[in-house]
């Protein structure tokens, strides 16, 4: 199967002109359809593919979208294009070594499994089968306020490194008690999210008819009743419910918990705040959310061990810039005082190694993980990973770095602007499924 037709591009690398036989790209969207099987999925697309067919899609577009045009999701993951690594040869590659200390957690992959809510909905493997294969990959898993295991089960049932994942309340007696119970279960640290005081304006959740719990309206109807296996695995398992959320009278109802929280998120986030209960918490404290050079230099003011560079995936705030492009002024401002791991647009091991060199210390991956358990429950974590650990791996030994602190800035070049070029080879089918995008 070959591409026959042609492209024109305009600056900048847009698509001006498509032409395509319909051979090709018939027979690319056959292979799409066939490609079922877990050993047929070799990156993050793969997965995202098979994880848009097996769910409806109010709850695909729940994971996918982000905030307005989405412009600032995309930036994300573009942003990784931009720069090229440059090979060292001549080296001793026989042992790569990937091992870190982040956040006071021993890592021997410097990623972490991003927070994300209500994992539980997309498949009842859910958020402990993501904790347990980050385990197994050397990796550190963030449990996020609104998971739908608790964080006592997660602590329980995985023996990595385990960071929760902390909305401020307007309430301080509720905020000490969720940080009361992670020191019961043995949390490494607490990261504390300071992006989303206010919600942003996702789109697609409205135009797909999201709702929590799920119900069906006029715009999910077609997309649930086409996807009755979800249906039945989701009724089987009993549904969902947020046991990390403070309880309004002990109800467990999804709908009067979702409102409850929604009511208590604190809207005035300060310093002073976060001071308090960094010492109450008393062991490694993180801020996520932080875009900026000078709220980076008031972390340190404050005296938090990390900062975690994210612009929420983009689903706050449409139009900010990509992550990786603030990475490295944010390194050089806080000057080894304090660690900064990136988080949004990760979707291979070499954008690991980009964003390593850098100068973070760590990086966060959500969206592939939520594809891979979608698509497949804990199995497809597990392949996941493991694909994105070798392909760090290997990169790393392609460039010739064999310890992962070796790793800097020298190991890069920055292209401000490039065409675009495809191989003859690529299926025009790939394009419109975003499949190269």
């Amino acid at each position: 199967m070959r591409f026959t037709g042609w492209i024109r591009t305009l600056p900048g690398g847009r698509i001006a002109c498509v032409s395509v036989s319909r051979s090709a790209d018939s027979a690319f969207r056959s292979r799409v359809r066939a490609m079922t099987q877990l050993n047929d999925c070799f990156n993050c697309q793969d997965f995202a593919r098979v994880a848009r067919r097996r769910l409806p899609g109010s709850l695909y577009h729940y994971i996918e979208g982000a905030a307005d045009d989405e412009l600032t999701a995309r930036a994300n993951v573009q942003a990784f294009e931009r720069y090229q690594l440059v090979p060292r040869q001549l080296r001793d590659i026989r042992a790569v070594d990937m091992r870190r200390r982040v956040f006071g957690c021993d890592l021997e992959w410097p990623v972490f499994m991003a927070p994300t809510g209500m994992s539980r909905l997309f498949h009842p493997d859910g958020e402990q089968a993501v904790a347990r294969e980050a385990a197994r990959m050397g990796a550190g898993y963030m449990l996020s306020t609104m998971a739908t295991s608790s964080l006592e089960e997660v602590a329980d049932g995985s023996v990595g490194p385990k960071i929760f994942q902390l909305y401020l309340l307007n309430d301080d007696g509720l905020n000490r008690a969720i940080i009361d119970r992670c020191k019961a279960a043995g949390y490494d640290a607490i990261c504390l999210t300071v992006d989303c005081v206010v919600a942003g304006n996702r789109e697609r959740d409205l135009r797909f008819g999201l709702t929590v719990p799920p119900q069906l309206n006029r715009r999910n109807i077609l997309s649930f009743v086409q996807k009755p296996l979800w249906g039945m695995r989701y009724l089987a398992h009993g549904g969902i419910t947020l046991p990390n959320v403070p309880t309004p009278n002990g109800s467990k109802s999804l709908g009067t918990l979702t409102s409850y929280f929604a009511q208590k998120m604190e809207q005035n986030i300060t310093w002073a705040r976060v001071e308090q209960l960094q010492q109450y918490w008393g062991k490694p404290f993180i801020i996520k959310g932080l875009q900026s050079v000078a709220d980076a230099r008031d972390a340190v003011v404050a005296g938090v061990s990390g900062i975690i560079v994210s612009n929420h995936g983009g689903r706050q705030l449409d139009g900010s810039p990509a992550v990786l492009d603030l990475i490295a002024d944010i390194v050089d401002a806080v000057d080894d005082q304090l660690e900064v791991v990136l988080d949004g647009g990760i979707r291979r091991g070499n954008h690991v190694v980009k964003a390593l060199a850098l100068g973070a210390r760590a990086c966060l991956i959500g969206r592939p993980y939520l594809y891979a358990l979608s698509a497949y429950g804990q199995p497809g974590v597990a392949r996941m990973l493991e694909l994105m650990r070798r392909e760090t791996e290997r990169t790393l030994a392609l460039i010739g770095v064999p310890h992962i602190d070796d790793l800097d800035r020298s190991a890069l070049t920055h292209l401000e602007s490039r065409p675009v070029y495809l191989s003859a080879s690529v299926p025009t089918g790939a394009l419109r499924s975003g499949a190269y995008s």
